[in-house]
């Protein structure tokens, strides 16, 4: 199945990623509005780390793995692997207990305290490539086949 990878090397830290993932997952899909005038600004299924200052910079995001722990943690059973490998969370049914946070070793799950539910990466089920590699501007995040984990 195709993943999202990181070049670490080719990151500079600008956090476009972000911008691009929010943007996707907004109401308007408009960078501008998505900030700015949305009820709700959606939380970035990406997160840009920094080390050293801002010397060493990645992005992190869902590695949909081949056996997710994120999945074995979830006492609601609302994280579900599609028979396309993609791991999803199903808002619905998501209790907010943030065992898929703790359990996941990339740190890709985010809490949205707002709705009290857990939040990932969704892989845009309705683009051919993910928002965030496409919004990255030196390529550190590439879109291609290989297995994790």
């Amino acid at each position: 199945m195709k993943r999202i990878y990181m070049i670490e090397d080719a990151c500079i830290g600008c956090h476009l990623c972000e911008v691009g993932c929010i943007t996707e997952h907004s109401l308007s899909k408009d960078p501008v509005r998505a900030y700015l005038h949305e009820p709700e600004r959606p939380i970035a299924r990406c997160t840009v780390e920094e080390i050293d200052g801002g010397i060493v910079s990645f992005s992190t995001t869902c590695r949909h793995c081949d056996e997710p722990d994120c999945l074995r943690a979830c006492i609601s059973g609302a994280i579900q692997k599609n028979d396309n490998g993609v791991v999803r969370i199903d808002t619905e049914q998501c209790v907010g207990c943030w065992s898929c946070v703790m359990a996941c070793p990339y740190g890709a799950i985010q809490r949205n305290l707002k709705k009290k539910k857990a939040n990932k990466c969704d892989l845009c089920p309705d683009r051919v490539s993910p928002a965030c590699v496409d919004a990255c501007p030196n390529r550190a995040l590439v879109f291609k086949e290989g297995s994790q984990k």
